[in-house]
């Protein structure tokens, strides 16, 4: 493993990629909802946001807590720019609706639920493949 791990290190010296040249849209003290503001209407063309009055309080809260210099990744809909399904191509005069928002502290960003996107749940704290054996028959146990 040792050697893997020099190997890598290594090559990555050795690649002439030089330093990353990303950098956000917006600044990160910019406050979460003018980032939001932005993303909406600098990359789907939005004309402005909305914001359901629970990710209103939500926003304010992740800003009290000193949350508010974390990068954003919105969550919404993949078929339409707009937080509409039903707006293909490149849609105009749209308003992006917010209407919840949630912290990846851990992760270190923030995300908000746009429109009626869902989120599916995240991984249990113990992993289900703890609960599947084999009888000494050979038989498969604890899959379900």
């Amino acid at each position: 493993a040792k050697d893997l791990a020099n190997a890598v290190v290594e090559t990555c010296a050795k690649t002439k990629a030089g330093p990353s040249s990303f950098k956000f849209l917006y600044p990160l003290e910019m406050s979460l909802v003018d980032k939001i503001r932005k993303i909406s209407v600098e990359i789907y063309g939005a004309d402005s946001i909305e914001l359901d009055p629970v990710a209103e309080k939500q926003l304010e809260n992740y800003e009290k807590q000193g949350y508010g210099n974390l990068p954003i990744c919105m969550a919404k809909t993949h078929l339409s720019l707009s937080t509409d399904p039903s707006l293909k191509g490149v849609p105009t005069g749209f308003k992006v609706v917010v209407r919840e928002v949630r912290a990846s502290v851990g992760a270190g960003f923030v995300y908000p639920l746009l429109g009626k996107i869902m989120t599916i749940p995240g991984l249990p704290t113990r992993p289900g493949y703890y609960n599947i054996d084999l009888t000494p028959e050979g038989k498969i146990i604890g899959l379900f």
